[in-house]
Parts: structure tokens; C-alpha cells; sequence
């Protein structure tokens, strides 16, 4: 694995200090740990870093507070959601705010060094059962601002769209490539009659 600089932001120091003994074994240098938001953008003012692993059930500054911020302020470091929750809500404000992963804190030691390694590369990780959340999402999808002749796929798509999914996400989530997700928001735009994104997703939200 190239040579990483991680920040571990979590509330519970058992688990920061396990993380820090695995990732420390493998290489991976500990830019620094934080058990909220605010401490950990303390340590991101002075320090290096690739990736962040962020929970975000924390006291203080939560985690979908801190990668709005990250975001916003450190775009090039990579996010890493690493939380026992996978409620609809954490999962789709996690992944339209911007996190290019989201993992379960049971996944185990190898899933946790592999999304690492993943995200590093330029990859979006989200765990299979995350994964069966969105899935579900998509399916209860509302329909009701969709014309006729709209097609399964486009449906899913736009109910991503409308939760803030990038393409990029948005093929991840759905195992098919960037370019077959422009495609189809091309035909979107032209079944709908709007070829504006913000505007499209304003009237699916409506």
C-alpha cells in the first residue's frame, strides 16, 4: 500500500486505539485521532493527510457535520464513513455531503485495510449491506414527478439524483460505468424536458 497519512476521528477510545495498532502495522502513518468534528479539523489546519476514517454518531461535531466541512475546506483528502449506523437518513447525507466510502465497524480488520486501499486509489467503498439500504431507497422510490415512459433504470437514477449522488457514486451504487450514468441523464433530461441537474433534482424533491 503507497504510503498513507490517516486521521481517525471517533468518540470511543478503544476503537481509535485498536485502529491505530492495525493501520500502524500495515505502514500506514497516523496523521492523528480526534474524538469529534472540531478536533479533527484542529488536526487537518496542521497536518498532512490522505484519508479520514469518520464515524458520525459523536458528541460534539458529528460525523455528516465534519465531512460537509472537509469537503468544504480539504477537498483532497479522502473520507472513509466508519460507523455501526446505516439508518436511510446517515447513509444518503453521508453520500450526497461527499464521503467516498461507507463501511460498517463490524466489516473486520481486512475490509477496513481494503476500502483503505480502495479509496486511496480513487475508488468509492460502500459495504454490501449499505449497499441493500440504497437498493431499497431506489425501490421506494417516489414516482410521482416522473413522466410516462420513464425506464426502470432512470427511475433508479433519478431517485439517486434527487438524494445529491454524484455520477460517480450513482455508478457505484449501481455496478454500471460514469459513461452509461451520463447517458442515461441525458435521456432523462430529454423525457423531462429539464437539462439542468439542480433543477431536475429540485422537481424530484418537490
Amino acid at each position: 500500500m503507497e504510503h498513507l497519512r490517516v486521521l481517525l476521528v471517533d468518540d470511543e477510545p478503544l476503537l481509535l486505539e485498536s485502529l491505530e495498532i492495525i493501520l500502524s502495522l500495515q505502514g500506514i502513518e497516523i496523521a492523528g485521532t480526534a474524538s469529534d468534528g472540531n478536533a479533527a479539523l484542529e488536526v487537518l489546519a496542521r497536518e498532512e493527510c490522505s484519508i479520514a476514517l469518520v464515524d458520525l454518531n459523536m458528541k460534539g461535531m458529528g460525523g455528516i457535520e465534519l465531512i460537509g466541512r472537509m469537503k468544504a475546506e480539504y477537498p483532497q483528502v479522502k473520507i472513509l464513513v466508519l460507523t455501526t449506523f446505516y439508518d436511510d437518513k446517515s447513509i444518503t447525507q453521508a453520500i450526497a455531503g461527499g464521503a467516498d466510502g461507507y463501511l460498517l465497524k463490524d466489516s473486520g480488520k481486512d475490509a477496513i485495510l481494503g476500502a483503505i486501499g480502495q479509496i486511496a486509489g480513487g475508488r468509492n467503498v460502500i459495504d454490501n449491506r449499505v449497499m441493500q439500504r440504497l437498493a431499497a431507497l431506489v425501490g421506494g422510490s417516489r414516482e410521482a414527478a416522473l413522466p410516462d415512459g420513464m425506464t426502470e433504470r432512470e427511475k433508479e437514477i433519478c431517485s439517486l439524483l434527487a438524494r445529491g449522488l454524484t455520477n460517480r457514486q450513482i455508478s457505484e451504487a449501481l455496478f454500471i460505468s460514469e459513461g452509461t450514468v451520463k447517458n442515461y441523464i441525458s435521456s432523462i433530461y430529454e423525457k423531462t424536458g429539464i437539462h439542468d441537474r439542480a433543477k431536475l433534482v429540485a422537481e424530484m424533491n418537490r
